[in-house]
């Protein structure tokens, strides 16, 4: 597996008060969601702005420091941090996942930001900053599929590894499993990506939703690429790909009620469809994840 490299970068305001919880071992936990928009502009020279609502967390004695600080909803932060995969039993059975923002650093920013409010009681900042970078490998071979206007849209599946030491100075390592989305010139670039290949991935961090087979709405996280290089190994080796991220279904987290965003699909059309990733991601393949994880949204 390539050496993986996981980074996030936010600016955007808290939506509402974030919040210090303990777990039942004691452990501290600071929560807060990050919400800006990105402005992009589409294939009609149209620029629009897309929402995006991100938790992010921070573990331990940082939590408590981050909590003393008094952040209230309104206020522009910046965080530094990295995506988090875990997966845990569900209540009615089976297994669930999520990606979370781990913060590694959260500032509070002097500049007075442009707040939006959102119909679900939050704010987000106007004009925030989204970035992710990720390097990991592919772990099935994706499927290029088209839409039904006739864009190009590849998913890739890709597994994030993070090595580090422990307390007492033995090796741990994790892997982090991420959702990641290439549309037209891009999607056809890459098309040539296989199992195991190494890429670099560089895009923004979007809300996805979709409606599971039992009629339950599910939310997850994902990237969406705006430039991917392929490594030195595999049948991708040596390509590369960057434009503008192309049309997606816009959706929000439970922070913000749905809305359509002038790209196709709204995130009501795209639940209709009653198959995961408004039906534009794969589906299938997929052997190399965690076996049970019925709830990835791949």
């Amino acid at each position: 597996m390539a050496r993986g490299m996981n980074h996030v970068y936010l600016v955007g305001a808290l939506a509402r008060d974030p919040e210090l919880r303990y777990t039942p071992n004691g452990t501290a936990v600071f929560e807060a969601t990050v919400a800006g928009e990105d402005r992009v502009v589409g294939t009609d020279g149209r620029e629009r702005n897309l929402p995006w609502y991100h938790r992010v967390s921070i573990l331990g004695k940082p939590a408590e420091w981050q909590a003393e600080r008094n952040l209230k909803g309104g206020d522009a932060v910046m965080v530094e941090g990295t995506l988090d995969y875990s997966s845990w039993d569900a209540p009615e059975g089976g297994k669930r996942s999520a990606v979370k923002v781990k913060a590694l650093r959260m500032e509070g920013l002097d500049a007075q930001p442009e707040l939006i409010q959102d119909a679900g009681g939050g704010v987000r900042m106007g004009n925030g900053m989204n970035e992710v970078a990720l390097i990991g490998n592919v772990v099935r071979d994706p499927e290029l599929r088209y839409t039904p206007a006739g864009d190009a849209v590849l998913g890739i599946g890709l597994a994030v590894n993070e090595t580090w030491n422990d307390r007492a100075g033995n090796k741990q390592e994790k892997t982090h499993w991420i959702d990641v989305t290439l549309w037209r010139e891009m999607a056809e670039a890459m098309k040539e990506l296989r199992k195991g290949d190494p890429v670099m991935v560089k895009g923004r961090l979007v809300n996805e939703s979709w409606t599971d087979k039992d009629g339950n709405k599910r939310n997850s996280t994902k990237v969406e690429a705006t430039r991917v290089e392929a490594l030195s190994r595999g049948a991708g080796a040596g390509a590369s790909a960057a434009t503008p991220a192309g049309p997606r279904t816009q959706t929000a987290s439970s922070a913000a009620r749905p809305q359509g965003n002038g790209y196709g699909q709204s995130q009501n059309q795209a639940a209709n469809t009653g198959n995961r990733s408004g039906g534009l991601d794969i589906d299938q393949g997929l052997d190399d994840f965690p076996p049970e994880e019925e709830d990835l949204p791949f």
